[in-house]
């Protein structure tokens, strides 16, 4: 199967260029074909932000929108931020200990914290630096390519996510077909357009005016723009200071940064007056310009970002542009792209799922890779106050993890790189607030962080700053990373000392006088105590709600045996004797996860002590057990399968947070609906193929008067491109290192993937059709055990390299295995 799938993507970079500069494919590979059948259309003009055609190389993003007189193109840059930060208030912060004593003191009476006059000052001190409008997200400018309308119709795009071009569809005054063909530069912050006749062939452009527009959200205090104007040359240029100091008015610092945004055309440009609506003369705006008529047209625009001291003060064109380099940077494109849509596929009898599958990884390549500053809630695509709200930054508890979870099942791991190079950043600021703040080794990872430089917890406020399950929920997909690599070097070097300081400071924190205190507690054992579930309660006067909850124990769990398993892989055993010994002491007198009784479904899991049966979450808390923590599931024994169904069926989720977390939780347990699934998905998809967080229900935070879909203008949700991890883990099953075929897909509908990637660096290749699972192949990358659960009643499987075909009947099969072999399974029958 590997053999056959590196020999389409082979075939798959083939080109033919011809001499005209127009490029085909002479063959596309499998996994090229089944993307391509998902691409987007639009039939009429897309105007708004959200209806536009996304592109994106994994730094820079664009977003292609259209009028009826116009193509308007949106720039942004995982790279390109408002750095300023305010770090007000060190010294009022005071000590945790400081802060829980009074907040212990305050009368249980209350019904909110904030009722307490000290306490809403305090939360009010520790949330103002938070309420600035920065660090945020820099939109980078926009582009408008404008043309006359008695002569030409714009009749809408096609993106093509199988290589990354979107179209756009012209009708000239003769009834003739051209296209404006975009794409980004996959290789470098480069976009390229040129416009063509439906065969590819350049042809005269109908465009009359160009216009390059500064983010007209700039803030005022900025240093003012710079222009350039190279009219002869076709350059038009602009670059902006994003200044450091907080007061950005102030004068240059080292660490001051910047960008420019440039166009290269291939055509002369002039200025020309116009008789406005007044009926007076009106010149053209700094930055706008004409262009000659009946020529072609290609041009590149290129984003430059980094060190105000090393982005060019005047824009200086690299290589002359042309239609070949044109047609040999859309040729490197389409390498790039047949080799990651070959990573993995899918082959499904749904179109819809399959739709999902491959529009959001392409989403996913589109919005970042390593190297990049990780993308926060709305990735590299903005404008104006669009993917901004709340910073636009990294929330630990769940919108930074999620978009990662696909990577790992997709086999696409260099791209959870950026998740790995942003906990490595945030080592600096954790490490000083478990010190500082809590007076405890490790490290303790904050509620929300910039990727700017911080020397305290942005969000200090107890609220939600008090997650405890953050930190374990911030190291967990290092260890994922490993699990699903076996790559040890990448343990030893980048995942280790993480991992080790979360653990350092959640045995400290759960070996506190109060987490232990027998006054307290009476049971012997070791509390998480106080903490905040996510998204739900915050901190309650008694502390009511603020202890032992679900998330928090069930990451903790993971983390100490991922510690411990780090341990042994790694030899650090005996190096790491005393803090094994506490986490085994810990993990003896530990909590019991909490539950309650309800009355129309049983026994069930809640996400804190002593909570009722009928909250709505915003966050699905009660199966943290089963997914992230990944302690439940199918492998569990009855009597809590049965418990895990029970809360299944009762938890009520607002929406907003849910549509990849509950139904990956879902699809754990065999209990997802995939038809359910897909009316949500549907619920909350936007006109330009992604999906949105959209609200479900009443009885949470929301009520009637709530606009169920007012994050939707929001920005573009990264967190959602994670929605194939869903589908993904209704194929397969892997992460506890048993492989699990179909194990939530209708044997009705046939099914097949391609290299999806589970624990123990397996690939696993495997076909469902007409009820009964085919031939399974699994390519063992570094030669760890394998544990195959059958399917069938009996079977055989045979090595690569070896003849010999083996027959086994156990339910559970389990084979050493070498790095670089196939071990193909087959039915008996």
């Amino acid at each position: 199967m590997r053999l056959l799938t590196n020999r389409f993507s082979l075939l798959g970079i083939l080109f033919l260029i011809l001499s005209n500069g127009t490029l085909t494919t002479s063959a596309q590979s499998v996994a090229q074909k089944k993307a391509a059948g998902h691409n987007l259309y639009r039939n009429k003009p897309a105007t708004d932000f959200f209806e536009g055609a996304l592109l994106g190389n994994g730094a820079m993003g664009v977003n292609v929108t259209t009028r009826p007189d116009a193509v308007v193109l949106y720039f942004g840059h995982n790279n390109v931020w408002d750095i300023r930060i305010a770090e007000n208030h060190k010294d009022e912060i005071g000590t945790f200990q400081e802060i829980f004593e009074k907040v212990t003191k305050i009368p249980t009476t209350l019904k909110h914290l904030t009722d307490d006059d000290w306490y809403k000052s305090y939360n009010k001190m520790t949330a103002d630096n938070y309420s600035k409008a920065y660090p945020r997200p820099f939109p980078c400018g926009s582009i408008v390519l404008s043309f006359d309308r008695r002569k030409t119709t714009l009749l809408g795009h096609k993106l093509d996510i199988s290589n990354g071009v979107c179209t756009v569809f012209f009708l000239d005054e003769r009834n003739e077909k051209n296209e404006l063909k975009i794409f980004t530069d996959m290789q470098s912050d480069k976009l390229w357009m040129k416009y063509t006749n439906s065969k590819d062939e350049l042809i005269a452009h109908p465009f009359s005016r160009i216009r390059l527009i500064p983010d007209p959200a700039t803030p005022p205090e900025f240093p003012k723009y710079t222009t350039q104007e190279n009219l002869a040359a076709g350059r038009l240029s602009f670059r902006q200071i994003l200044p450091t100091s907080e007061q950005a008015s102030r004068n240059a610092q080292p660490k001051d940064r910047a960008f420019s945004l440039n166009i290269e055309l291939n055509s002369q440009l002039s200025k020309k007056d116009r008789i406005n609506w007044y009926g007076n003369a009106q010149s053209m705006n700094v930055l706008e310009a004409n262009f000659p008529d009946q020529t072609q047209f290609f041009a590149c625009i290129s984003l430059k970002e980094g060190l105000d001291s090393q982005v060019p003060a005047t824009f200086t064109p690299g290589i002359k542009i042309s239609a070949d380099t044109l047609s040999h940077t859309l040729s490197e494109n389409y390498k790039h792209w047949d080799k990651y849509w070959n990573k993995s596929y899918v082959v499904l009898d749904d179109s819809f799922l399959e739709q999902v599958w491959y529009r959001n990884l392409y989403f996913l390549n589109c919005a970042v890779k390593a190297g990049v500053t990780c993308p926060g809630l709305f990735a590299n695509w903005s404008y104006k106050d669009i993917g901004t709200a709340w910073h636009g930054d990294y929330h630990m508890n769940y919108n930074t993890q999620q978009p990662f979870w696909v990577t790992f099942s997709s086999n696409r791991l260099e791209k959870n790189l950026p998740y790995v190079e942003l906990i490595e950043s945030l080592m600096p600021v954790s490490r000083s607030w478990a010190k500082n703040y809590y007076k405890l080794p490790g490290a303790y990872f904050p509620h929300s962080a910039y990727p700017v430089e911080m020397s305290i917890n942005p969000y200090p406020i107890p609220d939600w700053g008090w997650e405890v399950s953050e930190t374990p929920w911030a190291i967990q997909g290092l260890w994922w990373h490993y699990l699903y690599s076996a790559d040890k070097d990448f343990l030893k070097n980048r995942a280790y000392e993480p991992i080790k300081a979360a653990v350092e400071f959640l045995v400290a924190y759960m070996q506190r006088s109060e987490a232990t205190d027998p006054n307290r507690w009476k049971d012997g054992k070791f509390h998480i105590f106080p903490t905040v579930p996510p998204e739900l309660y915050g901190l309650r006067p008694g502390f009511q709600y603020n202890y032992d909850t679900n998330a928090d124990l069930s990451l903790t769990r993971f983390a100490f045996k991922a510690f411990q398993q780090a341990t042994k892989v790694l030899g650090k055993s005996q190096t790491e004797k005393v803090l094994l010994e506490q986490i085994d002491t810990i993990l003896s007198k530990f909590p019991e996860y909490p539950t309650t009784e309800s009355a129309s479904n049983g026994k069930i899991l809640v996400s804190v002590p002593g909570e009722h049966d009928q909250v709505v979450y915003n966050v699905p808390l009660p199966l943290f057990t089963v997914f992230p923590a990944e302690e439940h599931g199918l492998h569990s024994d009855p009597e809590t399968q049965k418990i895990l169904t029970n809360t299944f069926n009762n938890q009520q989720n607002e929406g907003g947070n849910d549509i990849v977390f509950q139904n990956i939780q879902a699809a754990r347990i065999g209990k997802l609906d995939l038809e359910a699934f897909k009316r949500h998905v549907n619920y909350a998809l936007l006109p330009n193929g992604t999906v949105t967080d959209a609200v479900m229900q009443t009885g949470g935070r929301y009520d009637d008067l709530t606009d169920y879909l007012y994050m939707g203008k929001m920005g573009i949700w990264f967190e959602n491109f994670a929605l194939p991890a869903v589908i993904n883990e209704c194929l397969l099953q892997g992460y506890n290192g048993k492989i699990r075929l179909f194990p939530n897909w209708p044997l009705a509908k046939d099914a097949s993937f391609t290299d999806l990637r589970t624990a123990g660096a397996f690939l696993v290749s495997a076909s469902l059709k007409n009820k009964k699972i085919q031939q399974v192949r699994i390519y063992s990358e570094k030669g760890e055990k394998l544990t195959f659960i059958n399917p069938w009643d009996s079977g055989y499987y045979q090595r690569s390299g070896k003849g010999d075909k083996i027959e086994f009947t156990s339910k559970e099969l389990s084979l050493d295995t070498r790095s670089g072999e196939t071990v193909t399974f087959f039915s008996k029958k």
